[in-house]
Parts: structure tokens; C-alpha cells; sequence
């Protein structure tokens, strides 16, 4: 009669659809898409729609997120310029953020194995990043980076 068929448990499970492997970073795009609509929808230079940081209220320090909706609803609306200068910081944010999720959605479509779990940033540039944010918010509150504070 010959040997039983086998049932797949030494063959490579088959790839995922691709409709799959890119549902992560599409829900992830469409969550960052929908915050930006609402803010590019709701002024935030208009007192009462958000609430104020409580770090400037209480202490009159910027924080490194301090003009970040501003720089936002600038963003949105293509005014590169006022979006730079209400927060630098989450502009350069705004595009790390697109380039690392290109490369999450091209690895989930290319079907690398682990793509829509993990992308491996180095130490080192955790690091270099705090330090950047750090060194952000202490010149932005110095009177020579007024030109950096929102």
C-alpha cells in the first residue's frame, strides 16, 4: 500500500496573503491619518479645544512637545515653515515616523519573516535621540533658541 502521505509538519508553512501582512501597518497608517485629519480640522490656535501643558501652566518650561499641535495643523494644511517653527522636533518626528513605517509596510509586503512585529532600531539611536530631545527642550527654553520655542 506504500507509506501514509505526510501531513506538512517538514514543509515551510505557506506565505500569508498579502491583504494580511500589510493589515497591521495599513491600520497604522489610517490611525495616524484620522489624528492628523482631526487635528488639521480642529484649530488648536483657537483657545478651548485642547488643554493646555501643564508644564508650561505651571512652570512656564517648554517641553519638547510644546507647539506639537500647532506644528501639526501647519503640517496638514502644507504650511512647512509654521509647522517648523511652532516644534523643529516633531517635524523631523513626523518624517522618521513615514520612513519607518515605509519600511515596516515593504518588509510586511515582501513577506520578511518577523516584518510586522519588529523593526530593529539599535541602541545607539534610542540614545542619540533622547539626547537630541533633551538638548531640544533645554535651548528652546534659553533666551539664544527663542527661535525654537512654539
Amino acid at each position: 500500500m506504500g507509506d501514509p502521505p505526510t501531513t506538512g509538519g517538514d514543509a515551510a508553512a505557506p506565505p500569508r496573503a498579502l491583504w494580511r501582512r500589510l493589515a497591521a501597518p495599513a491600520g497604522a497608517i489610517a490611525a495616524v491619518a484620522a489624528a492628523f485629519a482631526y487635528v488639521g480640522t480642529v484649530d488648536p490656535n483657537e483657545p478651548g479645544h485642547y488643554p493646555a501643558c501643564p508644564l508650561l501652566r505651571y512652570t512656564g518650561i517648554y517641553c519638547p512637545g510644546c507647539g506639537g499641535l500647532r506644528s501639526a495643523h501647519a503640517f496638514v494644511h502644507g504650511d512647512l515653515g509654521t509647522a517648523l517653527g511652532a516644534n523643529a522636533a516633531a517635524v523631523v518626528g513626523y518624517g522618521v515616523f513615514f520612513v519607518l513605517w515605509a519600511l515596516w509596510a515593504v518588509r510586511a509586503a515582501r513577506g520578511v519573516p518577523g516584518a510586522t512585529w519588529r523593526i530593529s532600531v539599535p541602541p545607539v539611536l534610542w540614545w542619540l535621540t533622547g539626547a537630541s530631545v533633551l538638548v531640544f527642550s533645554v535651548v528652546r527654553n534659553l533666551p539664544m533658541g527663542s527661535a525654537l520655542a512654539p
